[in-house]
């Protein structure tokens, strides 16, 4: 199995603490005056969600986690589980809330193609792409005088609330950064 080292911690990677999968949320290289360089790292358990926070020094190392991907497409909620289906076998699945996460839940629109994480043959996280392009349902109204600079709340068809350019009407299709909740652009 492979392993990571203190270099190669990076936003985004996956490694493997006591048998648990985890994300590196962030991380910081602290450079002490004295002493041996260390990591600072955030870390978010692929399971339960919880973020920790870590200290690695040069010689820690953590084993890359085997992880599967899988893509499926959301279909609904059903109030306890979020069920996707597998595209190619038609078999579906249900992931608790807290699986899911509720900032990526705010995002999901019924047919998205998600990709879900499987660790030792178990699910555990959703993943969806990270810019997508949703329609406004709600946003008031523009008004003659408002700045170019401005902005103003819009309900996407997703159901999330994000700030928007007040060019932006209802019923327009816009692209937004699914990671940050940020209008990217209007859609073509």
């Amino acid at each position: 199995m492979a392993t990571i080292g203190m270099g190669d911690i990076k936003k985004g990677v996956r490694l493997e603490i006591d048998g648990n999968p985890y994300k590196v949320v962030e991380f910081l290289h602290v450079k002490p005056g004295k002493g041996a360089a260390f990591v600072r790292m955030k870390i978010k358990h692929l399971k339960s969600g919880k973020v920790i926070e870590k200290t690695v020094h040069a010689g820690d190392k953590f084993e890359v986690p085997e992880l599967e991907y899988k893509k499926m497409q959301y279909l609904y909620d059903d109030g306890e589980f979020l069920q996707f289906m597998d595209s190619e076998t038609y078999d579906q699945i249900g992931l608790t809330h807290d699986q899911v996460g509720e900032e990526t839940i705010k995002f999901l629109v019924d047919g998205m193609e998600t990709t879900i994480l499987y660790h030792n043959g178990e699910p555990l996280t959703v993943e969806i792409p990270e810019t997508y392009i949703y329609e406004v349902v709600e946003t008031p109204p523009n008004f003659k005088g408002d700045s170019q600079g401005g902005k103003k709340p819009a309900t996407l068809n997703s159901g999330a609330v994000i700030q928007v350019p007040f060019h932006i009407l209802e019923g327009d299709q816009i692209k937004v950064n699914t990671e940050t909740g940020e209008y990217l652009e209007k859609a073509k």
